[in-house]
């Protein structure tokens, strides 16, 4: 099982982190993601992603395609491997 692209692990009390053993409830926020290995951004986003344009929220899936997800600011959302194309997409528009 994973959290953001890192491996946890259920103690019988709470999930923690597999390498650390840190509750997962503690460490969220600081923690980088598992696949890329940045820290969010100062705005809370996945560093990867960034601010993309027209978008509210959005994850990269940290490794795992099926939990990316892209939510428009009309509150549409697409998960899955078809939010990373847009992801893709998204991220190469707010390069130009």
């Amino acid at each position: 099982m994973k959290l953001r692209g890192n491996k946890i692990e259920w103690n019988g009390k709470e999930y923690i982190y597999s390498d650390t053993k840190e509750p997962t409830i503690k460490g969220f926020f600081n923690r980088k993601c598992g696949k890329c290995g940045k820290a969010r951004t100062n705005q809370g986003h996945d560093a990867c992603l960034g601010t993309l344009p027209g978008v509210m929220n959005a994850c990269c899936g940290h490794g795992d395609k099926e939990d990316a997800y892209v939510q428009f600011l009309d509150n549409f959302v697409i998960s899955g491997k078809e939010a990373i194309i847009i992801l893709d997409i998204l991220k190469k528009y707010k390069e130009e």
